[in-house]
């Protein structure tokens, strides 16, 4: 399997409980990799993910997820659509490569930004998108810190989240607010 030369593990993953996706990997005679249920607490990885729609169902999405635990690529779609292996194959290879490419590949350390407002996020977060329009609307102004493309911001993140990765995270002047907590924000930049 193609996956496989790539040393990457496929998981496919649905709101669905066990008994229902088993019925489903039979009726397409087996799937060759593992299935997971997010049945119950139901859509909890989905909503972490920010993926889970209002009406109780999940976006189809693929996420790529690099060795370190970091999201490196997303594909949301329609349901009825069915993603392209060649695209995927792609990013894969954006993120798995031979150590000593890695090595020479290594980015540049900077340092990470400090005093004022700081939000580290995702791009494909939706509370760091509320966040963003909190800060428009209250117009305050900030710094994003995108954790994905910024060497150290990951280290910094999970530092600060007793090793969870949360996003958004927000420094206000050394003062941290993990997720968009709107009372604490108000509470910090408000008075």
């Amino acid at each position: 399997m193609e996956f496989e030369k790539l040393n990457t593990q496929v998981l496919g993953i649905s709101i669905d409980h066990v008994p229902c996706l088993q019925a489903w990997a039979e009726s397409l005679g087996g799937i060759s990799f593992p299935l997971l249920s997010d049945f119950w607490p139901h859509g909890e990885v989905g909503e972490r993910y920010g993926v889970f729609r209002k009406d109780g169902k999940t976006e189809r999405a693929i996420f790529i997820i690099d060795p370190e635990g970091y999201i490196r690529y997303i594909d949301i779609h329609d349901i009825d659509d069915q993603p392209s292996n060649d695209v995927l194959f792609e990013e894969l290879a954006k993120v798995v490569r031979p150590s000593a490419q890695k090595e020479k590949q290594k980015p540049e350390k900077k340092k990470l930004p400090h005093g004022g407002v700081i939000m580290y996020c995702n791009s494909w977060c939706p509370d760091c998108r509320r966040a963003k329009a909190w800060f428009e609307d209250h117009g305050i102004e900030y710094t994003e810190v995108d954790i994905p493309s910024t060497p150290g911001a990951a280290e910094r993140v999970r530092e600060w989240a007793n090793g969870y990765m949360v996003t958004p995270t927000i420094d206000v002047d050394g003062v941290i607010i993990l997720d968009f907590d709107e009372e604490k924000l108000s509470e910090v930049l408000l008075g």
